[in-house]
């Protein structure tokens, strides 16, 4: 059964890169190396694996990282950590016309 990864990457101006693949170890080092010249992490080398999640299932990966490639960077960052609790703070709707907030 193949193997598919979502990683995120901490680039060396403190941007975060969401990617998908299925080998981490290539993919990581076609990174690291500048492989591809128009790549976001291209000029912001070195970057750094802060996350990476396993599936078995590709449309499942390729689902969730769609999900976290919407999220901000505080949200991918609590992930990154394993902060549940910060994530999911991070994830309530704060808009004034939610229900929480209505009178």
């Amino acid at each position: 059964m193949k193997t598919y990864y979502i990683y995120i990457l901490k680039c060396a101006d403190g941007l975060l890169y969401t990617g998908f693949t299925n080998n981490i170890e290539r993919r990581l080092l076609e990174h690291q190396k500048g492989k591809n010249k128009g790549s976001f992490t291209y000029s912001r080398r070195p970057v750094e694996l802060i996350f990476y999640q396993e599936f078995n299932d590709v449309n499942q990966a390729i689902s969730f990282e769609n999900k976290i490639k919407k999220w901000s960077a505080k949200k991918k960052l609590a992930l990154a950590k394993g902060n549940f609790d910060m994530l999911q703070i991070l994830s309530e709707c704060r808009n004034a016309t939610h229900y929480k907030y209505k009178d």
